[in-house]
C-alpha cells in the first residue's frame, strides 16, 4: 500500500488515501461516461479529507444512494460515494497526484446494465 494526495483542478479540495492501486476500473453508465472517472474503492478509514470540505457540493440522482460530489468552484469530481458500496469512498484516480494512468490495468464495470453488473462485480472480488 501507498500513500497519495490529490484534489479538484482548483486545488481548494485535497485529499489524501492509503491504498494499493491493483483494482481501478472504467463504467460506461451515463454518469461515469460523461466524467471519465477511473474508480477505485477504500474504506472511510484509508481516507482522508484535507480541505475544501464548504467547497463541495453533492449531485444524486435515480435511486439517491450514490453521494456524486464535485467541486463547486471547478466542477471536478475527485471522490464520491458509490450506490454499488455506500459504505466506501470511490476515488476518482485522475484526480490523484503522480500516477501513471498508462501504468494502471483498469477492468470494466457494465454500468448501463447496473443491476446484473453488480452481482456479477461483487462476486468476483
Amino acid at each position: 500500500m501507498r500513500t497519495y494526495e490529490g484534489g479538484c483542478h482548483c486545488g481548494r479540495v485535497r485529499f489524501r488515501v492509503t491504498t494499493d492501486l491493483a483494482r481501478v476500473s472504467e463504467c460506461n453508465c451515463s454518469m461515469c461516461t460523461k466524467k471519465g472517472i477511473l474508480h477505485h474503492l477504500v474504506p472511510p478509514e484509508r481516507f482522508e479529507l484535507l480541505s475544501g470540505e464548504g467547497d463541495l457540493t453533492t449531485y444524486r440522482f435515480n435511486t439517491g444512494v450514490a453521494r456524486h460530489t464535485f467541486c463547486r468552484h471547478c466542477g471536478i469530481h475527485p471522490f464520491y460515494v458509490p450506490r454499488s458500496d455506500p459504505d466506501k469512498i470511490d476515488i476518482n484516480v485522475r484526480c490523484l497526484d503522480g500516477v501513471d494512468l498508462a501504468a494502471l490495468t483498469l477492468d470494466t464495470f457494465d454500468g448501463r446494465n447496473w443491476e446484473q453488473a453488480i452481482a456479477t462485480w461483487h462476486h468476483g472480488e
